[in-house]
């Protein structure tokens, strides 16, 4: 069992090596693969040493009960720590998401709920905040369209690691916050209710990896860009000059658009770094159709019947449809405390993964 981790260990090893090399690091991005690689093979490496220790503990221990009974009970915790170690290794071995450790886009837009829905889009996105402050994530609104009551009728944010270390494999910005796309459906009385009744209104999330220039090429000539006035609350430049930018890929009728920038070409480069990261997103979908991938399930109309979580504000209770989590401290998850929701995602997906993989 376990042989091909073998050859791991001895990637691990040169990996080591070649890290300690100081001319390595001349080139950062070289580098900076070499580093990814490594903190990826070193939980495989480190479980695999200590389950083939116990392996020998337990030899050990056999040979030694044959004159002293009391090993026998040694034996029985050894193997109970050797099956453990032999699950966390199948899990380590399942195959990752390649796009694990990238950064991502992340969209939030009102759906069905009128000013409602927008005004839950604002709290999804506070929540995203907070969740990305509390795991040290750094973050960027590129563009917002606000409502009049004060929500967001559509807001896109950028959500990066900070500095240039890669993150702890499963650690990564897409590897927590792919499992978020998808219908949030809220049910409270809202804002705009008169008479105490509970409405039920939903908003849309789609999350994209972001994409690097190197991995997706455009060709200008398949663009069309259109300039156009901003509109909603702002600086100067709004409303007042031709600032606001959409860029449409003709070939694939993909739009992106920005007018939270005070210049047209700052908008043209926000527009151009959604466009991208969407144009990877439709590539790995369509390279990908035939596996049950997390990016496929999310949902781009905002159907409340599509939902993937409810929050039920009366109840002070959160629901995950596709896990079956519940917890009822959803005051404590709007405000960024979300780790525990999407745990339940990611060891679903785990548990599906080795599944398909045994």
């Amino acid at each position: 069992m376990f042989e091909a981790v073998e050859e791991l260990l001895n990637e691990h090893a040169m990996l080591e090596e070649r890290l300690a090399d100081p001319a390595v690091h001349a080139d950062p991005s070289a580098a900076r693969q070499l580093s990814k690689r490594y903190a990826e093979l070193t939980p495989i490496t480190a479980a695999y040493r200590t389950w083939r220790q116990i392996g020998e503990d337990i030899e050990t221990a056999r040979e030694l009960a044959d004159d002293d009974p009391d090993f026998y009970a040694e034996i029985k915790q050894l193997e109970a720590q050797r099956e453990e170690y032999t699950e966390r290794l199948r899990l380590l071995l399942v195959p990752r998401d390649p796009s694990d450790d990238k950064d991502v886009l992340l969209e939030v837009k009102a759906g069905e709920g009128g000013e409602e829905s927008a005004l839950f889009a604002g709290d999804l996105l506070r929540m995203y905040l907070r969740y990305a402050e509390k795991m040290g994530w750094k973050t960027e609104i590129i563009d917002a369209n606000e409502s009049d009551l004060g929500g967001y009728k559509d807001v896109q944010v950028s959500v990066k690691l900070r500095g240039s270390a890669p993150a702890e494999p499963g650690q990564g910005v897409w590897a927590r916050l792919k499992y978020e796309g998808g219908v949030h459906r809220v049910q409270r009385v809202p804002a705009t209710e008169s008479q105490g009744r509970i409405h039920t209104s939903a908003a849309g999330v789609l999350v994209t990896p972001e994409a690097e220039e190197v991995e997706v090429e455009v060709n200008a000539n398949d663009l069309r860009i259109d300039v156009y006035r901003s509109s909603g609350p702002g600086g100067q430049s709004v409303n007042t000059t031709d600032s606001a930018v959409r860029i449409t890929h003709l070939p694939t009728g993909i739009v992106a658009s920005c007018q939270n920038e005070k210049s047209q070409l700052q908008n043209k480069e926000q527009a151009m770094r959604i466009l991208r990261s969407r144009l990877l997103a439709a590539a790995q979908e369509a390279a990908d159709q035939e596996a049950s991938d997390a990016r496929r399930s999310q949902v781009r109309s905002v159907d409340r019947s599509e939902r993937i979580r409810t929050y039920n504000f009366p109840e002070n209770r959160i629901s995950d449809h596709r896990t079956g989590y519940k917890a009822y401290n959803l005051d404590q998850v709007l405000g960024g405390e979300l780790d525990p929701v999407i745990q339940s995602a990611v060891d679903a997906d785990a548990a599906s993964r080795l599944a398909e993989a045994t």
